[in-house]
C-alpha cells in the first residue's frame, strides 16, 4: 500500500517527486516585523525531503495579522528574510509554496502592527480570547469591510503572491480554511452582508474566487493552490458552517475552470462530500487526514480519492519523515509544549534517524 506515496507527480507547474508532503503549521518563529529568521530557514530545510512544503500562514498585508511573531509577505524586508528560507530549501533539493493567510477577525489590535480594529466580513464578533503580547486577550468586534475594501484586500493577495515569488517560492497556497477571512466570507455565521459578496452562496464564495483568481492571474495557475476545510471540522475559531453539501460543490466548480496547480482539503468528516469534491475537481488533490495514520492516509492514494498526502505534527517531529516511513524506522513524537513560539527546543532539535 505505502509503494503508492513513491510515484512522481506534477502539481500544475510544481513537480513533486513523491506523495508525502508537508502541511502548514503556525510555528511563530518570526521577528515582530514578520521576518523570517535564520531558524526558519533551518527548520524548513531540514524537511526538504517531504514531497512539498507548505509554510505556515503568513500575513498578506498588516491587516492580516492574527498573532505574534508569524511571518508576513509585503514588505522588503519580509521578502529578503524569506529568500533566505526558500534559498535553503532549494539548496536541500526541496520545493516549498508560502501559505497566504489572511486572519480577518481572528485577532486583536495589540497584535497588528498598525494597532487597528480587525477587518471581516460583518461585524460580529469571535467567542474566545488569543495571546498577546500582555497576556491572553478577549477578541473584540471586528470592522466589517466596506465593497471597495473587499476589492482592496484582493489585491493584497495578489501582491503577497507576486512577493512571494520574488522571494523565491515555487508558489503559493490560498488559505481558505479553518476560520480565517477567505473561510469566513463563505460562511453565513460570519458573513451577514447584503452585497454582492453576500447572502447567496453565489455570493458568498465570490471573495474566495476571486482571491484564487487574482492569485493565478499574477504569477501562474500552476503556481498557485488553494487550501479548504469544508464544515470547520476541526472547530477552529468559532466559524460554523450549514450548507457545506451545496457551498462546496458551487465553490469547486467555480475554482475548476481557473486550472489551479492543486487544491488541498483538510478533511476529519464528511466522507461523501469528500468523495463529490474529489470528482469535482480537474487537477492535483492533497488531502490532510488529521489524527490518522500513514498507512490510512496512503490508501487514499491507492484509492485515488487524493494525489498528495500531508502531514502536519509527524512532519515536524520527525523532519527526516520520508526516509523514516521509506525504511520503516520508528518515529518521534511531537511535544505540543514548545509548538509556539521559543527557541530550537522542539522546532529544529528533533533528532534525525541514523539507521
Amino acid at each position: 500500500m505505502l509503494d503508492a506515496l513513491w510515484t512522481p507527480i506534477l502539481a500544475g507547474d510544481i513537480p513533486l517527486p513523491h506523495r508525502l508532503a508537508m502541511a502548514p503549521l503556525t510555528r511563530s518563529q518570526s521577528t515582530p516585523e514578520g521576518v523570517p529568521t535564520a531558524l526558519n530557514a533551518e527548520y524548513y530545510a531540514q524537511r526538504a525531503s517531504h514531497a512539498l512544503l507548505i509554510t505556515e500562514g503568513t500575513q498578506p498585508s498588516a491587516d492580516g495579522q492574527g498573532y505574534l511573531t508569524t511571518p508576513g509577505i509585503y514588505s522588503e524586508e519580509q521578502i529578503a528574510g524569506w529568500r533566505k528560507v526558500t534559498d535553503a530549501v532549494h539548496a536541500a533539493d526541496g520545493r516549498i509554496v508560502i501559505q497566504l493567510m489572511h486572519v480577518g477577525r481572528i485577532s486583536h489590535p495589540d497584535n497588528a502592527p498598525h494597532g487597528r480594529q480587525p477587518v471581516a466580513p460583518s461585524a460580529i464578533k469571535p467567542a474566545g480570547v488569543t495571546f498577546t503580547a500582555s497576556g491572553l486577550r478577549e477578541m473584540p468586534e471586528p470592522r466589517a469591510l466596506s465593497t471597495e475594501e473587499v476589492t482592496a484586500t484582493v489585491d493584497d493577495f495578489r501582491r503577497a503572491a507576486a512577493a512571494a515569488i520574488a522571494a523565491g517560492a515555487d508558489g503559493v497556497e490560498i488559505h481558505g480554511a479553518n476560520g480565517y477571512l477567505v473561510h469566513q466570507f463563505l460562511s453565513t455565521h460570519t458573513n451577514q452582508r447584503t452585497d454582492r459578496y453576500g447572502g447567496s452562496i453565489e455570493n458568498r464564495i465570490r471573495f474566495a474566487v476571486e482571491v484564487a483568481a487574482a492569485v493565478a492571474d499574477e504569477i501562474g495557475a500552476g503556481r498557485t493552490g488553494i487550501r479548504l476545510t469544508p464544515g470547520n471540522p476541526f472547530k477552529i475559531n468559532d466559524l460554523k458552517e450549514s450548507d457545506t453539501d451545496e457551498l462546496y460543490p458551487a465553490l469547486v466548480q467555480a475554482l475548476a475552470p481557473l486550472d489551479l496547480a492543486y487544491l488541498h482539503i483538510g478533511h476529519a468528516g464528511d466522507d461523501d462530500l469528500l468523495h463529490t469534491l474529489r470528482k469535482l475537481w480537474p487537477t492535483t488533490l492533497l488531502l490532510n487526514r488529521a489524527g490518522t495514520d500513514i498507512p490510512t492516509r496512503a490508501k487514499d492514494v491507492e484509492d485515488g480519492l487524493a494525489d498528495v498526502i500531508t502531514v502536519g505534527s509527524l512532519a515536524l517531529a520527525n523532519p527526516d519523515l520520508v526516509e523514516r516511513i521509506r525504511v520503516g524506522a520508528p518515529l518521534n513524537a511531537p511535544d505540543p509544549d514548545t509548538f509556539y513560539g521559543g527557541g530550537a527546543a522542539g522546532y529544529t532539535d528533533y533528532p534525525t534517524y541514523t539507521g
